[in-house]
């Protein structure tokens, strides 16, 4: 078994896309190891794949926090909770999963069990029911998480026009920082809650050419994203050690090659588009790591 680093803060994208079922883009999840403490931040689309992958059992999870309710970001919970309780090829979870997230996340944890009843009382004869039990918690903005040196806060972001609760999460752990937007527009809160963080990893869409959606549905997403152009105004006002592009939402023949330049008008410090397990060890200085099977 391989003993924890005390100081490791390490972000991992597990998934880096939008809705559009993408192989190489899993749906938007990423995975914040503390020292010996691992949080995911939603649950997209083969989340528990992308865990699978870099080998970590889901029973080793401290918690899972969601930044909003839309489905890209809560398909792959089910998955991570009842997989993560049956435990294979790792060991089981045996204790209640902890989930934070904003309005509407009791009732969704309260009814998952009711719409799995049938599942949960069959593996209940070889599995201990305390695994399968879900303990939510609904935030507000503020600090949702303090224990053992990292502190977790949650801060409102605009999710445009979709009328729904969305956060955004700060990290602090051992003097560093890292920040993980959410799905938002442009947004001044995010940018106070940022500062002085080392790393900020932020959701952008682009379109270019000919989309396939309507111009009132391009506008509805504009509302609801940020561009490249206005991601560069937010990193410029925060000065992150690295800042790095995930939730990539690009429409017509809009490509990841098309961001890093459009960005650029307003941004010219450290940036990345960020890929599916694409990992950030959080120190003095932050560099890439690719995953390799």
């Amino acid at each position: 078994m391989v003993e924890p680093v005390p100081d490791l803060f390490r972000v991992t994208l597990l998934g880096t896309g939008a809705p559009p079922p993408l192989l190489g883009r899993f749906g938007p999840s990423t995975l914040i190891e503390a020292g010996d403490q691992k949080f995911i931040f939603d649950a997209g689309r083969g989340a528990m794949q992308r865990l699978h992958q870099l080998g970590i059992p889901f029973a080793d999870i401290t918690g899972l926090l969601l930044t909003h309710h839309h489905s890209d970001h809560v398909v792959g919970f089910v998955d991570l909770w009842l997989t993560g309780w049956i435990g294979r090829p790792w060991g089981n979870r045996q204790t209640p999963l902890r989930v934070w997230g904003p309005r509407g996340t009791n009732q969704m944890m309260e009814h998952l069990p009711l719409a799995f009843a049938v599942d949960l009382r069959v593996r209940s004869r070889s599995y201990p029911m305390a695994g399968a039990k879900l303990e939510s918690e609904e935030i507000e903005e503020g600090v949702v998480y303090s224990q053992n040196g990292i502190t977790i806060s949650a801060f409102e972001v605009d999710h445009g026009g979709e009328e729904l609760p969305a956060f955004g999460y700060r990290i602090d752990y051992r003097g560093r920082s890292a920040v993980l937007s959410g799905d938002t527009t442009f947004n001044e809160n995010l940018i106070d809650h940022a500062q002085g963080a080392d790393l900020v990893v932020h959701e952008v869409t682009a379109v270019s050419g000919t989309a396939a959606e309507s111009p009132t549905q391009l506008k509805r997403i504009g509302s609801n994203h940020t561009t490249p152009e206005q991601a560069g105004e937010v990193f410029a006002r925060i000065k992150p050690k690295l800042a790095v592009y995930n939730h990539l939402l690009l429409f017509g023949g809009a490509t990841p090659d098309d961001l890093i330049p459009a960005t650029r008008k307003r941004y010219s410090g450290s940036l990345l588009v960020g890929e599916d397990l694409m990992r950030f060890d959080v120190g003095e200085n932050i560099e890439p790591r690719h995953f390799r099977n």
